[in-house]
């Protein structure tokens, strides 16, 4: 049997080594077992149901997998990698401005900012209730 370019299993597979996850992740993610994610692997059809939710245990959409390809994988790498990103609205989708992780901290320091402005604010209503009883 020759396996047809639309193996969906093995789209499967193919995103899910490329996001670094092994089996027993997406199992875990999905509710099943390693073993029932080895066979949906080497599926080469897959119910829609069951589709949707591995592509929401890949973080991926549905049409993500049935349209993915390894030569699409390797020109989204290939355009996102060269000059060519800068040169107008093709790929310019690809440029990122700014370090994920340096806005996930601003976020956090910004979180801690305003847990400690709360902190002291019922701390001073503390020392005021206080005071209060301590004049009666």
């Amino acid at each position: 049997m020759t396996p047809t370019k639309n193996h969906i299993g093995r789209k499967i597979s193919r995103i899910r080594e490329l996001k670094d996850m092994k089996q027993e992740a997406l199992a875990q993610a999905m509710g099943t077992s390693q073993q029932a994610v080895s066979i949906m692997e080497n599926s080469e059809t897959i119910e829609e149901d069951k589709l949707a939710e591995v592509a929401k245990a890949l973080g991926v959409s549905v049409e993500a997998i049935k349209n993915f390809s390894e030569e699409g994988v390797i020109n989204y790498f290939n355009n996102f990698s060269d000059n060519s990103i800068n040169q107008g609205p093709i790929g310019a989708h690809n440029v990122c401005h700014f370090n994920p992780l340096d806005k996930l901290m601003e976020s956090v320091e910004e979180n801690k900012r305003l847990y400690e402005r709360l902190l002291k604010a019922e701390q001073d209503k503390i020392e005021y209730l206080e005071k209060l009883l301590k004049v009666r």
